[in-house]
C-alpha cells in the first residue's frame, strides 16, 4: 500500500518560510539538502511522519505565480479557537472562523492563513476525520 511521505512547495526566501512555518505550526527542519542550483528543506513536527518540502530555486528572485490549480495544506489542531488567537496574536492574519454544515452537523470548523510565499493552509478543529 502507498504512504504519503510529503508536499513541496516552492518558495522564495527560506528563512522567512521556515521561521512562518515553525512559528505557526512548530515545523522544525528535519533535514536540508542544498545542491548546486536548488535547496531542499524538510520540515515536520512529532505529531506525525508527513513533511513539508520547501524548494528554494537559487536563481529565482520574483515571487512565484500559484496559478489557478493550487488548493491549499492543511492542519488539524486540538483547539481551533486557541489557535486563531495564538496566529492573531503572532500577526499571521488567520480568515474569521467558519463552519460547514451538512445534513445539519458540522463536519468541520476551520480557519485560513497564508505563508510568506501566498500558500493558502486550512487550520482544522481536530476530530472526526481530521485526525
Amino acid at each position: 500500500m502507498a504512504k504519503a511521505i510529503h508536499s513541496m512547495i516552492r518558495v522564495l526566501d527560506e528563512p522567512r518560510s521556515v521561521a512562518f512555518y515553525d512559528t505557526a505550526f512548530g515545523l522544525k527542519v528535519a533535514e536540508r539538502l542544498a545542491f548546486e542550483s536548488f535547496t531542499l528543506v524538510y520540515l515536520s513536527n512529532e505529531d506525525g511522519e508527513f513533511e513539508l518540502e520547501l524548494t528554494i530555486n537559487h536563481d529565482r528572485t520574483e515571487p512565484y505565480s500559484l496559478g489557478d490549480g493550487y488548493g491549499h495544506l492543511a492542519f488539524s489542531v486540538d483547539d481551533l479557537e486557541a489557535e486563531h488567537a495564538r496566529f492573531a496574536a503572532l500577526g499571521l492574519v488567520p480568515t474569521p472562523l467558519k463552519e460547514l454544515r451538512l445534513e445539519g452537523r458540522p463536519p468541520a470548523r476551520f480557519f485560513f492563513v497564508q505563508d510568506p510565499d501566498g500558500y493558502k493552509i486550512e487550520v482544522l478543529q481536530r476530530g472526526g476525520r481530521y485526525k
